[in-house]
């Protein structure tokens, strides 16, 4: 039987399902991990796609931001809904990214992830902090 290999493996993923509660911890924003192994065409609009595909605009404040990584295509993108768009400045995003990408240089990738679903958390909680009433409106499973 052939089996095809993991995109990351067990303990990797539980890294980053840990990253990304412990993100959403302090704040209504809603955070998710999408991993492919190859990217064709442009990233962001792949990122975006991939947002709709996953109804994560859904969210009650339009909170929610996608991490997007093609593995051997090397390519990786972040996307938030309009409601965190609204708050922060494209010099945020660029930050966002910047941060993944240099420990992805490093062959660190799920370091840079998680640095930079921490770095998102902090954000959101600024702007949408936790509520009394809040629910999890988006799985925290990473999606392939």
């Amino acid at each position: 039987m052939f089996s095809k290999k993991p995109l990351v493996s067990k303990s990797d993923e539980g890294r980053l399902i840990k990253a990304i509660q412990m993100a959403e911890l302090k704040t209504s924003g809603e955070i998710r991990v999408h991993i492919e192994k190859t990217c064709a065409g442009d990233v962001i609009e792949a990122c975006k796609k991939k947002f709709e595909e996953l109804k994560m605009y859904e969210t009650k404040d339009r909170n929610a931001i996608l991490f997007f990584l093609a593995v051997d295509s090397k390519a990786f993108a972040v996307w938030g809904d309009e409601g965190i768009h609204q708050k922060v400045s494209d010099e945020f995003w660029k930050s966002i990214t910047d941060c993944a990408i240099s420990y992805f240089k490093q062959n660190d990738l799920m370091t840079g992830l998680e640095k930079s679903v921490e770095m998102c958390g902090e954000k959101l909680k600024l702007h949408f902090p936790i509520e009394i009433d809040d629910k999890n409106e988006l799985s925290n499973e990473i999606s392939y």
